[in-house]
Parts: C-alpha cells; structure tokens; sequence
C-alpha cells in the first residue's frame, strides 16, 4: 500500500497519490468505535463508516467497496460475529486489508482470524501508540 510515515515514525492517513485512507470500524462498543475513530482522525485517515454488528459492518462494506482501505473489526459481536463477518468481506474483496480488534483471552480466534485472511489484530483496552505501529506495520 506504501503507506506514508509522519516524522514521530507513526502512519499519516493521507496518500501520496492524494485523498486520505478510508477506514470503516466494526465493533458493538461504541466506545471502541469512538476510540478507534478519534485515534485514526488524529493520523488524518477519513472514517467513512461505523458499524455495532457484523451484519450492519458488511452491508456497509459493501455499499462503500472498492473505496475502502482498511477495516477494523471487533471480533465478538451479535448478530454475526467478527469472523463470520471477516469471511463475507474476504468473499466479496478478496484485497480486503482487515485488522482484528480483540480483547485478550481470544488467541484461538485470532490464529482462525490470521488464517481467513485477516492482516493482523490490536489489543483491547486499545493504547493509540500501538494500535498506530500495528496499523503502520500492515500497510506498509
């Protein structure tokens, strides 16, 4: 993706090509989303979309594809959860770049995750500088 890097070594959402990276948040905890949201805006990426379950995040997914850059995606959700919703994507956008959002204990379901074709996960209670560097480290 060559993803450019500020000068405090963190990922800036902006292209070099021009217009910002698109990212949509998937999680049931508003919080999440907001923190989530508020992190990515601080770095200049553009939040085009929120969703509190996997269905409502994959019918955005797919109103919003292909101008979709990166989704974070919270793993244990209602309705469908995050890797039923991980598979959908990856069905419909096969390129889908696709982080995880977890809290810890859910190691099985990341491994399962990484192996559906997910590019990563961060860690709840999310901390901004690390969620940044595993942002940075995926789309480079």
């Amino acid at each position: 993706m060559g993803i450019m890097f500020g000068e405090d070594g963190f990922p800036i959402g902006k292209k070099s090509t021009g217009g910002n990276y698109r990212v949509i948040v998937i999680d049931d905890s508003q919080f999440i989303i907001k923190q989530l949201s508020q992190i990515f805006m601080s770095r200049d990426f553009e939040v085009v979309g929120t969703a509190t379950n996997g269905k409502e995040g994959l019918d955005l997914y797919k109103s919003l594809s292909p101008n979709i850059d990166l989704v974070t995606l919270d793993i244990t959700m209602p309705e469908m959860d995050g890797l039923q919703t991980l598979k959908a994507i990856r069905e419909a956008d096969p390129n889908a770049v696709i982080i995880m959002a977890t809290a810890l204990g859910t190691a099985d379901a990341v491994k399962e995750a990484i192996k559906l074709g997910a590019k990563g996960y961060i860690v709840k209670p999310l901390d901004r500088e690390k969620v940044l560097e595993r942002v940075g480290q995926i789309m480079k």
